[in-house]
This record gives C-alpha cells, sequence and structure tokens, in this order.
C-alpha cells in the first residue's frame, strides 16, 4: 500500500564557490531544504566527515639498534620521542579499490645510508624527510618534506613503518598488531582525513516564501582526499547506515512532485525563464559573449551545464561566476531540467516564443474585456 505525502522542496544540484576553492578547502552551498532540514542534513554530514571517513597512517616504527622510545641516539639530533611526534604529522594518500588488497596492514621498509661525504655537502647535518622513508609508490606522500630526525655521523640504519587504514583517532595501546618485534615502537594514529567542517544555515525563497533552508558546508581536509571527496564519501555512509531502518517501513511512500506546481507558481517561473538577456543586469563582456553564442533568453541560459559554458569563445571563469550569482538570486542555476514545463534544449526557443505569444493574447484579451465593460 502507497500512503500519498506532499511534496518536500529538495535541492536539484549542489553549487561549489568556485572562488574561494583550493585542493584542500571548499564551499558547497546546497538549497532549498524544507525549513530545519538545512540542520538535520548540516550537522550529520558534519558528525559524519569528521569522525567516519578513512585513511591510511603510521601505526608503528622500527629504527635499527633501538629498542625502546625512552632514549637518545647516538648521531641523530633528535630523541625517539620527538622522532615519533614527527611521524605522527606524516600523511599518506590512498584510496582502497575494491579490487586490491590495499586495507591489509603494510611493512614499508627502507635502508638508510648516510656517507661523510653527504654529510660534508649539508654541512654536518643530513636532514631525514617522510620522502626519504617511504618511498614505495604503493602510497602517495602528501608531505614528503616533512622533517623526522637529523643525522650528525655517518651511519646506516634500516627504517620499518607499519601502515594501517583506520578511521578517527586511535592511541597506540588499541592498534591490534599480532606480528609485533620487541623493537617496534607503536605510536598515536590520526586516521581522519578531514580537519574543519563548519555548516551554516540560512533562509532561501520558493516562490512567495522566504523559510526555506540554505546549507552551507565548508569543508577543509589535510590533502589525503579532496573536500569533494569527503562530501561523497560522509553521504554514501549515511545511506548506509538508514537501510537498516528502511527494512521496517509499514507503508511506501509517494511523493507529490513539482510537475504539480500551481499555475500561479508555474507562471512565475515562466516568466523569469522568458526574460531576455538584456533584460537583467550583467556586465556588457557577459552580456556580448552570450549573445555571440546566440543566448538571447533566461530559459537557453539555465538548460546549458555548466561545464558547457567554457566552452564558449571568450568566456572564462570571472563571467561564469557573475552569471551562476544572477541566477542564484533569481533562485535559478545552470544546468536546470526544465522538462517539467515542456521544455528541452532542442524546443527551448520555441517555448519561449509560444509563451511570449500565449501572454501576449492573454493581455489582449484582458484589454478587450476591460474595455467592453467600460462601455457597458
Amino acid at each position: 500500500m502507497t500512503v500519498k505525502y506532499g511534496k518536500f522542496e529538495m535541492p536539484q544540484t549542489i553549487a561549489i564557490d568556485t572562488e574561494t576553492a583550493t585542493p584542500i578547502f571548499a564551499k558547497f552551498v546546497a538549497e532549498p531544504f524544507e525549513r530545519g532540514f538545512g540542520h538535520t542534513v548540516g550537522n550529520a554530514m558534519r558528525r559524519m566527515m569528521l569522525s567516519s571517513l578513512e585513511s591510511p597512517a603510521i601505526i608503528a616504527v622500527r629504527i635499527q639498534g633501538i629498542p625502546h622510545e625512552y632514549m637518545a641516539v647516538e648521531g641523530i639530533v633528535e630523541d625517539m620521542t620527538n622522532i615519533i611526534l614527527n611521524l605522527k604529522g606524516a600523511m599518506l594518500r590512498k584510496l582502497p579499490m575494491e579490487e586490491t588488497a590495499a586495507r591489509e596492514m603494510r611493512i614499508l621498509t627502507t635502508t638508510l645510508d648516510v656517507s661523510q661525504e653527504e654529510l660534508d655537502r649539508k654541512k654536518g647535518q643530513y636532514l631525514v624527510t617522510l620522502g626519504d622513508i617511504v618511498k614505495d609508490d604503493f602510497y602517495e606522500v602528501v608531505n614528503p618534506e616533512l622533517p623526522i630526525f637529523t643525522i650528525t655521523r655517518p651511519m646506516r640504519r634500516q627504517v620499518d613503518l607499519r601502515i594501517s587504514m583506520g578511521r578517527g583517532y586511535v592511541p597506540s595501546e588499541r592498534h591490534v598488531v599480532r606480528d609485533k618485534t620487541s623493537d617496534e615502537i607503536l605510536i598515536d594514529a590520526a586516521f581522519s582525513p578531514v580537519r574543519v567542517v563548519n555548516y551554516f544555515v540560512e533562509n532561501t525563497r520558493v516562490g512567495q516564501d522566504t523559510d526555506f533552508d540554505r546549507l552551507i558546508l565548508e569543508v577543509q581536509t589535510d590533502g589525503r582526499i579532496s573536500p569533494a571527496e569527503a562530501v561523497g564519501f560522509a553521504s554514501q555512509i549515511g545511506q548506509k547506515h538508514y537501510e537498516v531502518f528502511h527494512k521496517i517501513k509499514t507503508h511506501a511512500l509517494a511523493f507529490e512532485e513539482v510537475g504539480g506546481l500551481a499555475e500561479g507558481d508555474q507562471d512565475e517561473i515562466m516568466d523569469k525563464l522568458g526574460l531576455r538577456i538584456d533584460e537583467i543586469e550583467l556586465s556588457v563582456r557577459s552580456t556580448n559573449c552570450l549573445s555571440g553564442a546566440n543566448i538571447e533568453t533566461i530559459a537557453e541560459l539555465v538548460s546549458i551545464p555548466e561545464r558547457k559554458m567554457l566552452e564558449f569563445r571568450n568566456f572564462g571563469k570571472k563571467s561564469l561566476n557573475e552569471i551562476k550569482a544572477k541566477l542564484q538570486e533569481m533562485n535559478l542555476h545552470l544546468g536546470m531540467d526544465l522538462s517539467r514545463y515542456g521544455i528541452t534544449q532542442d524546443n527551448v526557443k520555441d517555448k519561449v516564443r509560444q509563451f511570449h505569444e500565449e501572454r501576449k493574447g492573454k493581455k489582449e484579451k484582458m484589454k478587450e474585456k476591460e474595455e467592453k465593460q467600460k462601455e457597458e
């Protein structure tokens, strides 16, 4: 049995602020949500990104000739405690694919061989970085220049790093290592690749109502994953956890779709789509670029995907950002699906022309009706 529910306003796309985006930071904007759902979704996404995403991290280290962490090492400036603190800052990237065994614990072995000639070239101090001790192509080293320790005399030592996948923060005493050697030192591991997640909820407009939610997510990672990967992974984790509640549903729900818009709402949207490009406030450069691409109305503009806009001649990111901001003010966006109004990319010009003709016809009939009433 299917139960009919009213329509929920939901975002069709997620916008990314391209002006502030970097490889480790991005701002995502999703709108409109029903009132309250901005906080519901935003808080859940924030918690999952901070606590549930996985990355590789070093969980143990063994340096030849060093039996425990509470000792100084002859020929090395730092003691073992400082070396371990430095290793905690290592950032390794690896996305385990289903067909590989990348989730298994691995041991990377490197032999450091520093001669007197190398020390002389470095003025007596040879700095060992993370890139010097992680040379396995299996992992991508995000921060290879991270200092680990400084050598002051010729030496040859083997360094073993035990690397594992995990999530969150795991102290050394909670690591499970079955083949641990007596001189292997377990260390705390920060697996979480997400550093900061902020979310904000603002009011946004749908038709005449202004109490819908706009959700803004600010995501900063440490480089082991991108902000887009963080959002995508967290959303799939959320879906996975909701599946268990789906098993106890007593009735299926069918929701009213946007296609059931009231005539007034549809007329309001068509009024926006029917506007000519020169009727909105755009810079001369953006207007000329759109004119050169034979884009005359808002309907033609919003039906084009964002990626195709940059293919137009003399069209750059500055113009794209200006147009996206203007459309956002009108509660529209690039790449809209206008099929609910019978509009496709093939017939958009004809549909807009037809809309203007019908609107003109209605106005003429209203005018004739008013004149008849005056005569009577």
